[in-house]
Parts: structure tokens; sequence; C-alpha cells
């Protein structure tokens, strides 16, 4: 009877091992809660008619939105993968911790919401799962990203003083990431992924009449909980 129980238990964690086996063919669809964290260092601006860097900087806030995963499995266990999602919109945070914009602008802007960005990252990815059956799948990743800013624009105070022409560059970097599927039926799934991005962008703008620039890391984390479907 031990016997029977034994085989029967090996023979159940064979087929369940079975069921979620990623095979090469197979598609995993994903979708569920992004967010976006950039960097928290802040970024310097130059002013060539201040006499070039200023003590002024720029930070981004975080956002998130709904994203969207595609994964495409060519082998067990690699796959190649796109994240996708709808667009990001961040605010743009000027710091003045000199306390110099007075002087400049007749009032302080330390801490203010200068400016407001949207931008989409699409990122493609090559994943190596660690195991290619069972409930827990977890997997790294390295991919490359490409964010287009759009929509950029100074708030409506910022815009008063002058702030106008506000571009930024679209960015190439490469992306690092890890992640879990874990499978609570034979195709649904829950994914959990944080992933490393390289994000750096030029923006270029104006005080009045005169130019400015500020070469922006953002550098984000970007954290994922999506739920999936294989087929």
């Amino acid at each position: 009877m031990k016997k029977q129980i034994v085989t029967l238990a090996i023979a159940t964690a064979l087929l369940s091992g079975a069921v979620h086996a990623n095979e090469a063919g197979d598609w995993v669809i994903r979708a569920g809660a992004t967010n976006v964290d950039p960097d928290s260092g802040n970024s310097g601006v130059f002013v060539e008619a201040l006499g070039g860097d200023t003590p002024l900087s720029l930070s981004v806030e975080d956002d998130t939105q709904l994203g969207l995963n595609f994964a495409y499995f060519f082998s067990p266990n690699w796959a190649i993968e796109l994240l996708a999602a709808t667009p990001f919109q961040h605010d743009v945070i000027i710091n003045d911790p000199e306390g110099i914009a007075p002087g400049i602008f007749g009032v302080p802007v330390d801490g203010a919401t200068l400016a407001e960005v949207k931008h989409l990252p699409p990122t493609l990815s090559v994943l190596y799962y660690f195991t290619s059956a069972g409930s827990f799948q977890p997997y790294v990743g390295l991919g490359l990203n490409y964010t287009t800013f759009f929509e950029e624009k100074f708030k409506s105070d910022p815009d008063a003083l002058g702030f106008n022409d506000l571009e930024l560059d679209d960015s190439w970097g490469y992306s690092a990431q890890i992640g879990l599927d874990f499978y609570f039926t034979d195709n649904w799934l829950v994914n959990a992924s944080a992933r490393y991005i390289d994000i750096e962008t030029d923006a270029d703008f104006n005080i009045g009449d005169i130019p400015g620039s500020s070469n922006v890391e953002i550098d984000p984390m970007v954290y994922s909980l999506m739920l999936g479907y294989k087929f």
C-alpha cells in the first residue's frame, strides 16, 4: 500500500510538472500594474547665460500604468519578451537647494512641479527560465529599451516665469530583470518582475529667450504585477 502511495505521489508530481512545462512555440500574454520609479538622484541644469552649470537640478516622480507583456518560447528554457504599456506621465520637479531662484525669477521655486512629460518605454528582452516545468518558474532577462517622450509641457506657474519650448530627446538603453511566473491552473499564472532600464535624455528649454538644458538620467526601476495566460 505504501509503495502504491509513493508511486501515485511521484506520478502526480510528474504530471503536475508536465502540465506547466514550457515548450517551443508557447505564447504567454500578461497584463497588470506596472510602476516606473525613476532614480531618486537629481540632474543638473545648464544655463549658459548664468555661467553654465547652476545649483538648480531636476528630478522625476514615479507613475503606475497598465502594463502589457508578450512572451514567446523558442525552447523550453528560453523566451523572447516584449514589454508595452499605456503612456506613463511624470511630474518633473525643480530643486533649488541654494535658493538662487528668487534672484532670477523673483520667487522661490525649490520643490515646485516644473513640467509634465509622457513617455512610452517598449522593451524587448531575452529571458532564461531556470526551470521549464512546475508551478514556480523563476527567470532572468536582458534586453534593449527604446523610450520616446511626447507632450512635454511646463506647468502654468513655471510658464508664467518664462519657461518655454521644452523638448526631450528619445532614448536607447539596456535593461536587466528578474521575474517569476506562478501557475495556479494549467494555463493561468501570476507574474511578478523587477527590472532596471537605462534611460537617459537631454532636455532642452528656454527661460524667456535664454536657452537652457539638462542631461536627465531617469534610469528607473520598473515593477510589474500581472495576470497571465499561456496558450
